[in-house]
């Protein structure tokens, strides 16, 4: 007779055979195109070994939005009620019925149970195969990939091709898996000369819709109000949008920066800066927290190298003022550099385990197989600021549906947890990164059909656009969206629906001034963004020891930053809860009606003209630019 248990674990295989048999082969992902640079060079070699990593669904993500919206929206009686992180962690941690699925057919397809692990968090199922055994398990044929830049060196990458399959009752349970599609890889060795000439890294090979643009070397420095049309600094600011606030809650308070190695702030130009500005300041600097390595490296100098973080910072901590401490999350080292999903994983221990967090095909890997940084990769280390600004940004096009998913629905879960995230629209308005797209998906400078930016595209996001004081206008003038240097980048998602707390507004936009394209050039059942807006031309700056002209929506998203985080302040300092996640909030008519409308303007780019400005919310300057009172009022007003 057989032993019992060995009885068990065949009846398990037989009806593992059983469901197999009566669940068909499903397409679970595909892709219509290559992405530019990259050609199929061989087939792959069937002994090849791969790290076959699958994703697993997570519980409750079908919840997600009503979750947020049941801490978000100033209607609901748990507004302001934000979650914990073990809360999150817990409520969203994959099924045991999603591992056992996966476990139970690789067993079938003839894994050795051994070989088969579920990472810590049980998000992630790994087994190393064959590429043979990896294209019988998916029903895809597998190729080696090259890309070239045309100066002779190159970059090889196993992918499958156009598609691959899982049998329906798993495919259910699974996210996605790779290798499989995906083509955002690391050039390794070749990139540090690329980031050592300044180039921006978050984990792939085309980043960039947002960059500040140096416009000029200022001969003297402008200090009146009546000179804001021609260089704009922090008083100018704080007269358009009427921020007058001293903070009280300090010590409960936060407010955080993000750069990407090698970008980095230099000492002197802070110095310089507040020297100018805001001489209370001087030898003030922010708080470093250091994820997989980041540090504020003076090897590597440049208006591409420190133009970014010396606009950032300068006007992020000039106008907190300087009794609010200013947290600098730098992340990666001067090698890998960082993706946006690196830096989530040092917020969310959770991330790096189970929503694709670590991903080799998008994401630095630590520790760093290529010199740098060799400790481990830093998941769940760094601490939550109430709101973090970003001015970097990828397109939609640059990644898979999926990824841009995963990534979106952290976002939402940080929303849960009482953050505001704010990232910068984009510098090219329609364009996305200054290229368009294709019928087929594909970007390209001779698309015709707009590419939306990203993460400023995802719902749980705050995107923040460009405007501008018009030359011979002043401070108490209203403002244009930018149209000199850069235009606000806006428009809708290609992956992500119009939310609820958005439908309104975009309808209400697209009924009474309904663009003049084609359905396929732009899709208007999609997210809209930008959200708010604020100032980004003129911007004087000090960078590499000059004060400098900057443009950009990379000026935009810090000040946003500030100024929500003054009406954290005044919330926390009358023992009330963080804003957190705000789209919900702002998009209700009392608060719309707290915005300075913007309604002159348009963002153009793909031969087009793009969308645009007009009263209410457009995809151009989104709801306008803060009325800081009005605001803090209407939000000191909620529970």
């Amino acid at each position: 007779m057989l032993p019992v248990q060995r009885l068990l674990a065949l009846l398990i295989l037989a009806q593992c055979a059983i469901t197999a048999s009566l669940s068909p082969r499903v397409v679970h992902e595909s892709r219509s195109s290559l992405p530019t640079g990259w050609t199929p060079a061989r087939r792959a070699d069937p002994a090849t070994r791969l790290p076959l990593r699958i994703g697993l669904a997570q519980s409750n993500l079908d919840n997600l939005d009503a979750y947020v919206l049941d801490v978000s929206h100033p209607e609901s009686p748990n507004y302001g009620k934000h979650w914990t992180p073990a809360q999150v962690a817990q409520a969203f941690r994959p099924s045991r019925d999603a591992v056992d699925a996966v476990r139970e057919w690789l067993m079938e397809e003839g894994m050795p149970p051994e070989g088969v692990k579920v990472h810590t968090g049980g998000g992630w199922v790994q087994v190393d195969v064959t590429v043979e055994e990896a294209e019988r398990l998916l029903s895809t044929e597998y190729y080696v990939y090259q890309f070239g830049d045309g100066e002779g060196r190159s970059s090889e990458h196993v992918a499958c091709k156009e598609k691959y399959h899982l049998p329906e009752h798993v495919s259910k349970h699974v996210e996605l898996v790779v290798p499989t599609l995906h083509f955002d890889v690391h050039v390794k060795r070749e990139r540090v000369a690329e980031k050592r000439s300044g180039s921006k890294n978050m984990g792939q090979s085309r980043s960039g819709i947002v960059n500040p643009k140096f416009i000029g070397e200022i001969e003297t420095a402008l200090t009146e109000l009546a000179d804001c049309d021609k260089q704009i600094t922090p008083d100018c600011l704080r007269a358009l949008y009427d921020f007058v606030y001293l903070p009280v809650a300090t010590d409960r308070n936060t407010i955080g920066i993000v750069e990407y190695t090698p970008e980095a702030y230099l000492d002197q130009d802070m110095d310089w800066f507040f020297g100018n500005y805001s001489p209370s300041q001087v030898g003030q600097r922010p708080a470093l927290v250091s994820i997989d390595g980041g540090y504020d490296q003076t090897l590597f100098q440049g208006f591409s190298v420190n133009g970014e973080a010396d606009l950032d910072l300068q006007y992020a901590m000039a106008l907190v003022g300087a009794t609010q401490n200013v947290t600098l999350y730098q992340a990666g080292d001067l090698y890998e550099g960082a993706s946006f999903n690196n830096f989530l994983d040092a917020l969310d221990g959770s991330y790096c385990t189970y929503e694709g967090g670590d991903n080799p095909e998008y994401d630095s890997v630590y520790p760093d197989p290529y010199g740098g940084y060799t400790g481990k990769e830093n998941c769940g280390t760094a601490p939550l600021s109430n709101i973090i600004s970003t001015s970097y940004g990828a397109t939609e096009a640059s990644y898979g549906a999926a990824y841009t998913q995963r990534q979106c629905a952290e976002y939402g879960k940080l929303g849960l947890m009482g953050v505001t995230i704010l990232y910068s629209s984009g510098d090219t308005g329609v364009a996305g990164n200054g290229l368009c797209l294709n019928a087929d998906g594909t970007e390209s400078s001779s698309g015709t059909r707009f590419d939306p930016g990203f993460p400023g595209s995802c719902p749980y996001v705050t995107s923040v656009g460009a405007t501008q004081i018009q030359a011979g206008s002043t401070v108490w003038d209203p403002e244009t969206a930018c149209g000199q240097y850069i235009y606000s980048g806006g428009g809708f998602s290609n992956v992500f629906s119009t939310p609820a707390w958005q439908a309104s507004a975009v309808d209400d936009y697209l009924a009474k001034y309904p663009p003049p394209y084609a359905s396929d050039v732009f899709n208007a059942s999609g997210r809209g963004y930008p959200d708010i807006s604020a100032n980004g031309l003129n911007y004087s700056v000090v960078v590499d020891g000059t004060l400098q002209l900057v443009a950009g929506t990379s000026c935009s998203s810090p000040v946003a930053a500030a100024i929500l985080s003054a009406v954290n302040d005044a919330r926390l300092a009358i023992g009330k809860s963080t804003i957190g996640f705000i789209n919900p909030t702002i998009y209700t008519p009392p608060f719309m009606a707290a915005f300075n409308d913007i309604t002159t303007g348009n963002n153009p780019g793909c031969g087009t003209d793009g969308f645009a400005a007009a009263p209410g919310w457009d995809p151009v300057t989104g709801l306008g630019t803060p009325n800081f009172p009005k605001l803090l009022a209407l939000w000191l007003a909620l529970p």
